[in-house]
Formats: structure tokens, C-alpha cells, sequence
């Protein structure tokens, strides 16, 4: 089971259409449960992604599906998107769907209180969320050889496949109705006094009104193409599979090591804790005084890259400027697929050999990377967009799209036909990184 690539088949090869009530951009978890949701509204609605459904970080996450420690903001749309994944898992058959809590790991006394903190302010929502003390833990995980000094555990947690899940997810939205197209990038909106009136793609133009952007890392690429600017950064994951194992702990767990997660396979999807690597290009040198406060924050789990790979996003050489009759740089590269940090790799089996020193040896089956998309306050921006009339955008998940994905697409599609979204979206406003607002970091647990 490893991430989706650009040179598999293309599954969803629809053609294309003269109009749509709603053109979706992007293919990943946000862009298919958006057009889902429209299609099921009755809404004539198209997906068109560049490459591969899910090619890029939709099937490269860990497969977490938690409440647990997410931003409070989120915490209505996250219930929510859990409720809704029981009902998907019915039109899409096994996507590895089970209910298995998460586990974050407290190796000092003090992270305790920061995990309260949370449970506090969550207690409004009433989550399945608890405090576990050090033998608890233990009760929970027998076959480590530490001890942790408590835990925040969520029993009501999911997981489950992102690389079955999506693209099952899309099939679903397909015998729907929904059209969607792979190997077709949008290039650019058609405009028309400042207005939509619709998409030129590689293929050719469909009229619309009304667009979706959910194109997670290039969101920020297409959007400065229209003179709109998001600080947005790309910033590289990277994750491990191992062989199959003895079970350890059923759901997802991480410590201030390293993060894994129980897979359908019988092995573990590994990730290293706190550690990110930000490629620094001209978008990402404009917006790093944004990030400065998440950047101290955290000052030895962040790595500066002075370059990204030649055609990345925010590549130094990546073109800022195209007409809708020349190859974009969505065409180029069709799935962003970056290499992992092996050095890393190597580290997260010797990690978990150490903390299960039991269950024999670690055997990487494979490694892979994806980029996230990540704003200023690890928040995602969903909401209209004044500058361009009939545009949303919904994009900058953080690394935390996956499991609320349905509950995100939901909204998208409702403000995408200007209905009520039913929930608060003023923490995902994109005017506050312009209003003078004074930027909140989400949860660091």
C-alpha cells in the first residue's frame, strides 16, 4: 500500500464538460467530499485535478481521524466529519475504517497540564477525551519497554486508508453523478469584470459561476496567478511503513520520538514528532515573517531548505505568470512527489525497535513524503473570496485535512451555493492575515 503515483492508470477519465453549476479544483479529501456533497445536493458539479486523484498528501497522511487535540474552532466540524465517515464507509465498501482512539504520550508531568488545557476548553463538545495516568498508559500498551508519564486518550478516535479511502470516495461521488477528470489541470479562472465565468483547463473552457479551490499545496501558486496573496507555506512530512508486526496498540500514538499508527496490512505507518522541513522560495520568504511565532515555537523541529526541487510550487524557477493557451506549471508536474529524509527513515525504526523492543525487528517496507499545506497559525482558510466574486477557498489544512475532510468538503460545497454552513467560520476567515487581526497559534500538543 504505498501513496498513489503519477503513473498509475488514470481511474476517472469523464470528458469534459461545456458548463457546471460548480467547477471543484483540486483532487484531493477537501476537493472529492466537496463535489460529492454538491452532486448529492443536486448540484451539477465538476472535479478536475491535474494528476492523480489523491496523488499528493490525501494519500501520504497518517490516516488519523481524531477530535483529539484539534483546534476548538474545528472541534463542531471535526464531530461532525466523524459522524459522516460511518455513513461513507457504506457507499464505499472496506476503506480500513475502525474505531481505535488516540494516544498522545506525555513524557514529563508538565505536558499533562497542556493536555488538560485542552480537555478544558473541549469540554463544551463533549468528547470521549481523557486524562490517562502512567500505569493506565501501560495497561493500554504492554509491550513497551518505557513508561510515559501520562497521556490524553480519545477512545472514540478513528482511522482509517487514505489511499483506498478517497479514491473510493470519488467512485462513490461518480456513480453519484458528479464528473470528475484527472490529467487535467485548471489553468487559470476565466474572468470576466472581476467576476468568474468559468475555468480555462488544458482541454479547453467550462463555463461556470462558481469555483472551489482545494488545491492544498498549489493553492497559493493559482491564486497569486489572480493577484490574490496567501501565506502559505509547503512544508515536507515524511512517513514509513513497516512489515507487518505484533499489534501494539491498535490506533494512532505519538510521543516527543515518534508517531504510528496500526495499519490494516498488520504493520505500522511511522513518522518522526515535531519535525518539519520548510523549502524557502519566494512565496514562503514573503510570508516567513507570518511564521516567525510558529517558527521560535518550535525551533529545533523546524529545518530550513534554502530550495525546493525544480518545479515544485514555490520552486525559485516555478513560473508566476502564464496565459491560458500555455502549458502551467500544474501540467508539469502532475504529482508532487517528494523523496523522503531517509536519514529520518532509519531513525524511526530504531525508535520504535527501542520503544517495542519485544515485537522483533523493524523492517521498513517502503518510505514516501508529501507536502502540506500549512498556514501562519496552523489553521486552514475556508471561506469566500472578496477579491474574485463566485471563488471559495478552502485550503491550508495543516496536515490535519484527512479525518475532517468531510465535514470541510460539506462547507465548501454549502458556501460554494451561498447556503448556510451551519457552522462558526470566523477562526477560518481569510481576512485575518490582512485586517490587522493578531494571529492565534493553534494547539501544540
Amino acid at each position: 500500500m504505498f501513496p498513489i503515483q503519477a503513473s498509475q492508470p488514470a481511474a476517472f477519465t469523464a470528458d469534459l464538460p461545456d458548463q457546471a453549476d460548480v467547477v471543484v479544483i483540486g483532487g484531493g479529501i477537501i476537493g472529492v467530499m466537496t463535489v460529492w456533497e454538491l452532486t448529492r445536493a443536486g448540484i451539477n458539479a465538476v472535479l478536475m485535478e491535474k494528476g492523480r486523484i489523491a496523488g499528493e498528501q490525501s494519500s501520504r497522511n497518517w490516516g488519523w481521524i481524531r477530535a483529539q487535540g484539534r483546534d476548538i474552532a474545528e472541534l463542531s466540524i471535526m464531530l461532525e466529519a466523524q459522524a459522516m465517515w460511518t455513513e461513507i464507509v457504506k457507499e464505499t465498501g472496506d476503506i480500513g475504517l475502525q474505531q481505535t482512539g488516540t494516544l498522545y504520550l506525555a513524557d514529563k508531568p508538565d505536558e499533562i497540564d497542556r493536555y488538560q488545557a485542552w480537555l478544558d476548553e473541549a469540554a463544551t463538545y463533549q468528547v470521549s477525551s481523557r486524562i490517562l495516568d502512567s500505569a493506565q498508559v501501560a495497561d493500554l500498551m504492554p509491550l513497551a519497554a518505557r513508561r510515559w508519564a501520562g497521556a490524553l486518550y480519545t477512545p472514540t478516535d478513528l482511522r482509517a486508508e487514505p489511499w483506498l479511502t478517497v479514491p473510493a470516495c470519488a467512485k462513490a461521488a461518480e456513480r453519484a453523478g458528479a464528473v470528475i477528470v484527472e490529467d487535467c489541470a485548471v489553468r487559470l479562472l476565466d474572468l470576466e469584470a472581476g467576476r468568474i465565468k468559468g475555468v480555462m483547463t488544458e482541454k479547453g473552457l467550462i463555463r461556470t459561476s462558481s469555483v472551489v479551490l482545494a488545491g492544498g499545496a498549489w493553492s497559493s501558486l493559482f491564486l497569486r496567478r489572480h493577484g490574490v496573496s496567501i501565506p502559505q507555506l509547503s512544508v515536507r512530512a515524511t512517513v514509513a511503513q513497516t512489515e507487518a508486526l505484533p499489534d501494539v496498540f491498535a490506533g494512532g500514538a505519538v510521543d516527543s520520538r515518534l508517531a504510528w499508527r496500526r495499519r490494516e496490512d498488520g504493520g505500522y505507518s511511522l513518522a518522526p514528532s515535531g519535525f518539519h522541513e520548510l523549502f524557502v522560495g519566494p512565496d514562503a520568504f514573503r510570508a516567513l515573517r507570518g511564521y516567525a511565532p510558529q517558527l521560535i515555537k518550535d525551533p529545533l523541529g523546524t529545518r530550513l531548505l534554502p530550495a525546493a526541487p525544480k518545479g515544485y510550487p514555490d520552486a525559485w524557477g516555478t513560473p508566476r505568470k502564464w496565459a491560458g493557451d500555455e502549458v502551467s506549471p500544474f501540467e508539469r508536474m502532475r504529482v508532487l512527489d517528494p523523496a523522503p529524509n531517509k536519514g529520518k527513515v532509519n531513525r524511526l525504526a530504531r525508535d520504535f525497535s527501542a520503544t517495542f523492543p519485544n515485537v522483533g525487528e523493524t523492517k521498513i517496507k517502503s518510505a514516501w513524503a508529501g507536502m502540506i499545506d500549512t498556514m501562519p497559525d496552523v489553521v486552514p482558510v475556508v471561506d469566500t473570496c472578496d477579491a474574485i466574486p463566485g471563488l471559495t477557498i478552502c485550503t491550508g489544512m495543516c496536515g490535519h485535512g484527512f479525518g475532517i475532510g468531510p465535514g470541510m468538503g460539506r462547507i465548501a460545497a454549502r458556501l460554494a451555493t451561498g447556503r448556510d454552513t451551519g457552522h462558526d467560520l470566523t477562526r477560518f476567515r481569510f481576512s485575518r492575515f490582512s485586517d490587522g487581526s493578531k494571529l492565534v497559534l493553534g494547539p501544540n500538543l
